[in-house]
């Protein structure tokens, strides 16, 4: 007889509700292995941050949650894109380490697989933060990167028949920043730049006025989108997200919802008006934690001028004028991006972990 039990969470409207209890315990849960895994909790989001996230309309996701107890030991995270033809599925399982070893992680995980085979999903991806062991390595397919072979992630994905795709690279970058050595990246990358290329930066949700406003959130649009298909993927599967203005504006409504704070940077096309680079911190309420270093991207044709360094240096100049007093910067990049790479450790950003995209492939019910 098994001594735990898998269920579906129902998700909360709002945190403050009677039921979003499970909830709070699965972001704990969640927190506590992540920090684990990096010896540090400066990542860690709180209940309230998390949310938002989870009622992104165009990014919907479902939750398992595994009990002992009555006790949230355990959860399995299942995403599949909305965009029409999509056959990928993100998984993601996490059990306490004192929970394992119980067939826990494995019950999630065909709690997992049930819900991909229910929606057709052929393509199973996982990324996971490894836990760092000695010992033999597991080389990216890239040539870039690699994991621990004998870490618990690795064990548990190999097993169910999962290769190892990419790896990408948990960074920080330690607070507060000299403003003059920022201000100096931030000179160096405008002089580089030149005078068709200036930056943009503000807090929260853009009110740009008349035509501005449709242009440049279009133009954000483009480079949301840009996300899925020009960033690094290795052998991973990323459908082309289609974003629009309505779907900025939905995200920019669920910022809000958050008590995290949104500061974004920008580069503009003087000739064109339109906005060629962007670059997004979130920033958490509590000062023992880090802020987050989210989306950072240069259109191709647009690329060669410092413009990642551009909206770093501008965005890092912001953050420590609005919110001084956090310890760190974190970010996730894929090890092959040794652009983005070389331009952060430019900033001083140090490795502190790493990560795994794993895939898997499956027959289709429909043949």
């Amino acid at each position: 007889m098994s001594d735990f039990t898998i269920d579906e969470l129902m998700m909360p409207a709002a945190i403050e509700s009677a039921e979003a209890a499970d909830f709070v315990q699965m972001s704990r849960v969640r927190n506590e292995i992540e920090a684990l895994a990096l010896g540090t909790n400066e990542l860690a989001y709180e209940p309230a941050e998390l949310l938002p996230d989870f009622h992104d309309p165009y990014q919907p996701r479902r939750v398992l949650l595994a009990r002992v107890d009555g006790k949230v030991v355990g959860c399995g995270e299942y995403e599949a894109p909305i965009e029409q033809g999509s056959v990928q599925a993100w998984l993601s399982v996490e059990v306490l380490p004192q929970f394992r070893c119980r067939g826990i992680g494995g019950a999630l995980y065909e709690g997992l697989i049930g819900l991909a085979a229910d929606d057709d999903r052929t393509s199973l991806q996982a990324e996971l933060v490894h836990t760092d062991v000695a010992g033999r390595r597991l080389l990216a397919p890239t040539g870039f990167g690699s994991v621990p072979r004998d870490s618990v992630e690795s064990r548990f994905l190999h097993s169910r028949g999962f290769r190892l795709e990419q790896v990408e690279r948990v960074s920080r970058l330690a607070l507060p920043l000299e403003s003059s050595v920022l201000a100096a990246h931030l000179a160096a990358a405008e002089a580089a730049a030149g005078a068709d290329y200036r930056t943009v930066i503000w807090a929260g949700t853009a009110e740009w006025e008349g035509d501005r406003a449709q242009r440049w959130l279009t133009d954000l649009a483009r480079l949301h989108a840009g996300m899925s298909t020009d960033a690094p993927s290795a052998g991973l599967d990323f459908p082309a997200e289609p974003w629009d203005a309505q779907r900025v504006r939905t995200v920019e409504e669920l910022n809000r919802s958050s008590p995290r704070r949104m500061l974004h940077a920008a580069v503009e096309h003087v000739p064109s008006g339109r906005l060629v680079a962007f670059n997004d911190l979130s920033v958490p309420p509590d000062l023992r934690r880090g802020i987050e270093q989210q989306d950072t991207l240069v259109l191709r044709e647009h690329r060669g001028h410092r413009l990642g360094m551009l909206v770093k240096a501008a965005n890092l100049l912001q953050v420590q004028a609005r919110h001084p007093g956090h310890p760190s910067v974190t970010t996730f990049n894929a090890e092959e991006n040794r652009h983005m790479l070389t331009v952060n450790e430019k900033l001083g950003f140090v490795p502190i972990g790493y990560a795994g995209g794993w895939k898997k492939t499956t027959q289709s019910r429909s043949r």
